[in-house]
Formats: structure tokens, sequence, C-alpha cells
């Protein structure tokens, strides 16, 4: 076949001459919404709402340069070579600065860095999940982990969510439902902090819950915190590991969303049984980290302070959050209702029942608009009238004109149902969309009627 010339595409016979070579796993396997969205960052006539995308535009030019610059001139030949499986020292000194930012004080061999904070949940799976071993997350939960949890055939138990995070109460009714079917979860699923997607943070009280109810019933926890230092009002709260003093948390971070995805760094903290184990697995999974990104965040954590570029990031998402609630309430119908996030990168946005948002999606690429449909989120079809917005990842004309458009999208699917139906659209005393005067009771959150057993 000479270059360029485009292979052809498979036939039926072609499909089923590989179909008995896949392992049986591939079969509840899926793809990850978002990946699958981010062909369309490429596209310069889509506003991609949809990735969860940190703006890397913000990073100087000349910072990046001289930071390479640096690692070229001090440490070429080590930053091309191997590395540790658990990380450099360097990194793992920066790790520790993040986590004193949060509160946390661990021990440096405590950490295993890892590829991205992505790949801490595949490591717990790995070392944890049996197929069909029961994992416990919330409903809805991060997009990225659904596919992890199914390549690893996980039977997932959402539970339901509402302002203040996740349901204690609805957790431990689940978790005595299992006991009683004689199922134990390998592990709890958590993003304590401005949830993805659904913008919520788990309040205090429901922090020393969880904590009590782990600690009781000897489960593991998984915090997953990938946002709680892009804190834009409110005060922050303390860590699931910090509570539990490292007994049963196993802690991910990542350095993608205060410096930069393409990076590839993260880290775990974990009881040190479970941590020597993620070890193991990550030496089978890709012997070790980027040493080059090891090197590169460690001359940049080097050549000053790192706080300083957060600080600046908080500023411009905050603007950019309040700019998207506020076309929100401007373009949106009264029949829709959305999160107020006091951090992280997303809005969580709830339609009538009646309106599919996987269809939806459909009609606002016409649009040239796009955004993660809320089934995603979810493990057993649920989420179907809900969406997930992001506001870091484009700047705020952007943002207007992207939910200008999303809302018209869906004024129209109002406006076609009620002339379909007859049906009176929702009353509101307030303004469509409305943002409430006081910021603590703007976190609107609708989330779709939930059951007594969520699997």
């Amino acid at each position: 076949m000479s270059p360029g010339t485009r292979r052809p595409r498979p036939t039926a016979h072609d499909i089923e001459r590989y179909a008995a070579l896949f392992a049986a796993r591939t079969k509840v396997m899926k793809s990850s919404a978002m990946r699958d969205l981010m062909a369309l960052t490429e596209r310069e006539d889509v506003i991609s709402l949809a990735g969860g995308l940190p703006d890397t535009s913000t990073f100087p030019a000349d910072s990046y340069a001289s930071v390479m610059k640096a690692v070229a001139a001090d440490s070429c030949a080590r930053a091309l070579q191997y590395g540790p499986t658990d990380g450099l020292s360097l990194v793992k000194r920066c790790v520790l600065e993040v986590m004193a930012a949060e509160g946390l004080e661990v021990d440096g061999d405590d950490v295993l860095v890892t590829t991205g904070g992505q790949q801490v949940i595949d490591l717990v799976c790995k070392t944890l999940i049996d197929p069909g071993d029961v994992v416990v997350a919330e409903a809805p939960t991060y997009p990225g982990a659904v596919p992890t949890f199914c390549a690893y055939q996980a039977d997932v138990v959402q539970v339901p969510i509402d302002r203040d995070g996740m349901r204690t109460d609805q957790l431990e009714a689940t978790l005595d439902e299992l006991d009683r079917a004689g199922r134990r979860p390998k592990f709890i699923y958590t993003v304590p902090n401005f949830h993805n997607p659904a913008g919520v943070t788990l309040s205090h009280q429901r922090r020393l819950e969880l904590v009590r109810i782990a600690g009781e019933r000897e489960l593991l926890v998984l915090e997953d915190n990938p946002y709680g230092l892009l804190r834009y009002e409110g005060s922050p709260l303390p860590t699931l590991r910090a509570l539990d003093g490292g007994e049963f948390v196993i802690y991910a971070g990542t350095f993608s969303k205060i410096l930069s995805p393409g990076v590839r760094l993260g880290w775990t903290v974990a009881p040190a049984p479970v941590l020597e184990k993620l070890n193991i697995g990550k030496q089978a999974s890709d012997l070790c980290s980027s040493s080059i990104s090891q090197y590169f965040v460690g001359a940049y954590f080097d050549s000053g302070p790192w706080e300083d570029y957060v600080r600046s990031l908080i500023e411009i998402y905050r603007r950019r959050r309040d700019v998207m609630l506020d076309a929100l309430a401007e373009h949106f119908p009264r029949e829709a209702d959305w999160t107020h996030p006091q951090g992280g990168l997303f809005v969580w946005v709830t339609l009538p029942d009646y309106i599919d948002t996987t269809d939806l999606l459909a009609r606002a690429l016409e649009e040239h608009v796009a955004f993660v449909p809320g089934r995603a989120a979810y493990v057993d079809g649920r989420g179907g009238s809900c969406l997930r917005l992001n506001f870091s990842g484009v700047d705020e004309g952007l943002i207007r004109e992207g939910i200008r458009r999303l809302g018209e999208v869906v004024r129209e699917q109002v406006a076609l149902y009620s002339t379909l139906t007859g049906a009176t659209p929702r009353a509101s005393a307030a303004p469509a969309g409305a943002r409430p005067a006081v910021p603590e009771l703007a976190e609107i959150l609708h989330l779709p009627v939930q059951h007594s057993r969520t699997g």
C-alpha cells in the first residue's frame, strides 16, 4: 500500500477474524465520552464546552522555555533516562508542597508518582478488583472513571448526591443492603471537592461521616482530588486523608489542573500495604512515569513560587465561571437547572426529562458547540436529561457565544415539546435561571430521580 493511501474499512469477515482473540473484558469496556469528544477541540469551528481542559495558554511561554533550558543544562542525561517506579525524589518534594497546601503532611516514602491522576484510578482497580467485585461511586460520577471500572469488570453501585455531595445516609443504606446480600465493596470512589461532573462539594459533616463509615466497616476510600486548590469562594475543607489519618483513604492528586495536563504526572498516597501493590502494578504498566516530565516539574517548582500561577488561574477561572452562570441565566429556559460550583471546572445542567442530551449533542454540534452528555457519568443509562459544561478551557467571549447557541437549541426542544403536547412551561417566581443573591444558596441541584438500589 503506497504512503497516504487510505486503508480499506474492515469487513464483517475481518472483524470476526479477530473477535475470538479478544478478552472477555472487552465486551464491557466503554470508550471515554471525553476522549471521544477531544477531537472537537482541534476544530476551530466548534466551541467545546466538553473537555475538562485547563487553559494552558495562560502558562507563560518564556517560563516554559527557561524551565526546559534549565533541564537541558543541568539534567539532560538523567531526564532522558529511566527512573524509579515510585518517582524521582525531586518531584516527590513538589508533591509534598502541593499536599501541604491542601493541609496534608506526608512522607515522601508514602508517595507513588503516576502517569497522571487517571493512572491512580486504573492502578487501584488493577490492584483491588476481580470481575464482579463491587465499587461504590457517586451518582453521577467522574465520566473518566466509568470506562476504567468497566474495563476491570467491576459491579458499580452508585449513591445519589445533592448540594452537599454524596448522601452518606444513602451510602450506609446501600452498604447495609450489600452486606445482607453477602457482598463487600472493594472501595468507595469519591470526588469530594468541586465534583466532576456535578460541581458540588462534600460538606464537612459528610466528610466526617464518610470517614467514620469507612473506619467502622474497614472499607477503603479512593479520594480523587484534582481540583482542591481551585477554590473561588468559601473556606477550604479538610481532605478525607487528613481526617482519616491515612488508615483507609487512598489519596489521588495531579499536576494536570494546577500546572499542565501535558506533563502527565499525578500521584497517590495510600496505606503502606496498598501502596506496595500499586507500585508493583505500575511496574507492569509503564515501568516509570516520564523522567523528562518529572525534571520539568522539579525545575518549575525551583524557578519560583508555583502558588502564584495557581492564584492567576483561580482569578481567570472565577471570571469564566461567573460568565457561564450569567449566560445560563440569560439564555437557558426556566425549565433548566444548574449547579453553582464554588471551585473546579464544571457546571452540571439538568434539563426536562423529555430532552435526551445524547440526541441534543448531535443537534448542538450542528450549531458548532459541544458538551458532555449526562449518561457518561452513570453506568446504567441514567442521566439522559443532564449535561456537563466546562468553563475553564475557552475564553469569556466563547463561553457567552457557546451558551447562547446551546440555549437556542434547548429552547427549541422545549418549544417543540410544548407544541406537541400542549404542556404549559414550568412556572417560576424568578427570571429564568436567575442566580440567588446569597452565594451559599446558589448551588441549585436537581439530579435525576434516584431509586433505593442504584447499581
